[in-house]
């Protein structure tokens, strides 16, 4: 493709020795006013209210970036000030791709502001293994496609074994050891999230890293074994291997609760099965917090806005927000208080975040539904909405600060909307 590409579009070194100086001059007059055409022609794409004089760049662009960021490109006359970034896309994280699947992250380190939560995204072939593992970290997730088989052990011996579907949801307390499987036909995909900003999902604690790095004599000493047992185990990390199938799953059960049972409360939640929390004209959403899943001490919401819809203006008093985009395009503007915001622009992959207490709205800007994810490092959900703070205020003292009318006032739901339609 390349030696093609050269040959149409290049003069070759040969040609451009019998070309005439004119005819060089022309041709390079030629390919410069392509150029310059190429960059002028997403000037139309803007909005009405982005065509002034002094909003005409013919000068480099990164033209698909520009397309996807709207609102960066060419900001609402509201966005005041200097507003960190609270937007990165998994698609510029480094994937580690290993025989059983693959596995990006997004943490502190790609995005700063992201102090208290990091994400992973992570995808298991058929018989792929997420290696038995632990960390320091609780570990949340949501099945995004496909089917898993999930396995944990407590700190008093009991197991759980379980599969998972898309939708669904599970929590690894921190510290409690565990392992993730990718079933037939096609494995799985998934996101994991972690209540610490600084999780680095390539440090985590490995059953073959450890024994690889345990005297053979110690090993047989802690299990009564001869120590050539040992033999065998990896010298590397199997991090994501490929395997076979496991087996039948009530037969896995049994065996893991052999002696000690099962846990006592599951570490694995359908959401997909999940009646929303709240459903409007202008979408739903599902909140997920140790109220209805007593074991997570991670926080969600579940938020599904259909076109035009809106995410109301509000903001979370117990704790920051981290945004994973699941379907869709929207927008956000963040306000910092100090006159400062910033409107960004997010679609599927892409993960946003909010310090705590920042007020801030989600508009679905697509043509389909904009379906996300909002997360926090709080065992339970809150957040406090503009529209129910006006209600209950005194009307006389709102419209004193903003001059709405009381019409206005008196006519804002009393019951927090959370989603407006278009």
């Amino acid at each position: 493709m390349a030696d093609t590409e050269n040959h149409d579009t290049k003069v070759s070194r040969r040609e451009a020795f019998g070309l005439s100086s004119a005819a060089l001059t022309a041709a390079a007059a030629l390919s410069l006013g392509g150029a310059r055409n190429a960059h002028a022609s997403p000037q139309a794409q803007k909005m009405a209210n982005h065509n002034a004089p002094n909003e005409i760049d013919p000068g480099p662009q990164n033209l698909p970036l520009a397309a996807e960021n709207p609102n960066a490109e060419w900001p609402p006359p509201t966005d005041h000030g200097t507003v960190k970034p609270f937007k990165y896309s998994f698609s510029l994280s480094h994937k580690r791709i290993e025989s059983g699947g693959w596995t990006r992250q997004v943490t502190a380190r790609e995005l700063p502001m992201s102090k208290d939560i990091a994400g992973v995204e992570m995808k298991l072939t058929a018989g792929g293994v997420r290696e038995l593992h632990w960390h320091v970290e609780a570990e949340w997730a949501i099945m995004l496609n496909g089917t898993a088989r999930i396995t944990a052990v407590d700190q008093n011996g009991k197991s759980f074994v379980n599969d998972v579907s898309q939708g669904d949801l599970w929590l690894f307390p921190a510290g409690i050891p565990h392992s993730i499987q990718g079933l037939g036909p096609d494995g799985c995909r998934f996101l994991l999230v972690f209540n610490d900003g600084n999780f680095d999902e390539f440090q985590t604690f490995l059953i073959t890293d450890w024994l690889s790095h345990t005297p053979k004599e110690v090993l047989a000493k802690n299990f009564n074994v001869p120590a050539s047992t040992f033999d065998k185990v990896p010298k590397k990390e199997l991090f994501i291997f490929q395997t076979g199938l496991p087996g039948d799953l009530k037969a896995e059960q049994a065996q893991a609760a052999a002696g000690t049972g099962s846990i006592d409360n599951r570490f694995d939640f359908k959401a997909s099965t999940m009646q929303p929390t709240k459903v409007t004209p202008g979408g739903n959403v599902k909140i997920i917090d140790s109220k209805i899943f007593p074991v997570t001490p991670i926080s969600a919401a579940i938020v599904t806005l259909k076109p035009g819809g809106l995410r109301e203006l509000h903001w979370h008093p117990n704790a920051d927000e981290w945004q994973y985009y699941i379907t869709g395009k929207g927008r956000m503007t963040l306000f910092i208080a100090g006159s400062d915001a910033r409107t960004m622009d997010f679609e599927e992959g892409d993960v946003g975040y909010v310090p705590i207490s920042n007020p801030h709205y989600i508009e679905n800007t697509g043509d389909s539904d904009l379906v996300f994810l909002e997360m926090f490092k709080s065992a339970e959900y809150e957040d406090v909405s503009l529209g129910g703070w006006m209600a209950h205020t005194p009307h006389l003292l709102m419209d004193q600060h903003l001059g709405v009318g009381m019409t206005m006032l008196d006519n804002i739901p009393k019951q927090e909307t959370v989603i407006r339609p278009a």
